[in-house]
């Protein structure tokens, strides 16, 4: 298009003109051109080129490994060694090469300790396990404050509610108070006896446990 003539003037419009009038950059247009001009052209990999093939490479990589008085030896390890040895390469080649020939060190994997847990949390009959938990809350007029619950876990009944500013283990407490107050029969000794608490491990509640302890 750059070499066609214009019919009314008969003068080229010249590349300056036509990659304007495309919003074409004249650098990809000349870019595209040597491109053309070069037919067995073999675009190669940017950057720095190393005299180390992926086999050579890969042949120093075992002999790091079988050097190293260790069991396992991970990728940066290896990438260290072989720059200490003047093999100069990138840590992400040297991973990929490890990972295709299986040479990266065995993961740690921690045993799992067995999970008493079924899957079910519903009980079959009422004041068997309470849940307690909280959270914030913003209110007009007293800010910023915190919300305490006590559920039951067969019938999801609400066996306490408590609002405080300060979330303390006190105040976390005051739900199951009502809950003995109001389902056990008042305050006694053993009223609450067999209803388990459940919860989340919150400060407020390994609270609760550590001052039942003392008590005890």
């Amino acid at each position: 298009m750059s070499r066609a003539a214009s019919p009314f003037t008969g003068r080229r419009y010249g590349v300056a003109r036509v990659t304007s009038e495309w919003e074409m950059a004249r650098s990809s247009f000349y870019y595209q051109r040597g491109i053309v001009a070069q037919p067995g052209r073999v675009l190669g990999r940017r950057g720095p080129k190393t005299a180390w093939s992926d086999a050579v490479l890969l042949e120093k990589i075992r002999e790091v490994i079988a050097a190293s008085p260790f069991y396992g030896e991970g990728h940066r390890k290896v990438w260290a060694r072989l720059r200490f040895e003047g093999v100069r390469t990138s840590k992400a080649r040297v991973l990929r090469l490890m990972r295709e020939a299986q040479l990266l060190a065995p993961s740690r994997t921690l045993p799992k300790p067995e999970n008493p847990h079924t899957g079910r949390i519903i009980t079959a009959r009422p004041n068997e396990v309470w849940a307690s938990d909280h959270t914030l809350t913003a209110t007009v007029e007293e800010g910023q404050v915190t919300v305490f619950v006590a559920v039951d876990h067969c019938t999801t009944e609400c066996v306490g509610l408590h609002a405080a500013k300060k979330a303390t283990r006190f105040e976390a407490l005051e739900p199951l108070r009502q809950g003995v107050r109001d389902y056990c029969g008042g305050f006694r000794t053993g009223a609450a006896a067999g209803i388990r608490n459940r919860h989340d491990h919150g400060s407020q509640y390994m609270g609760l446990a550590t001052m039942g302890a003392h008590r005890g």
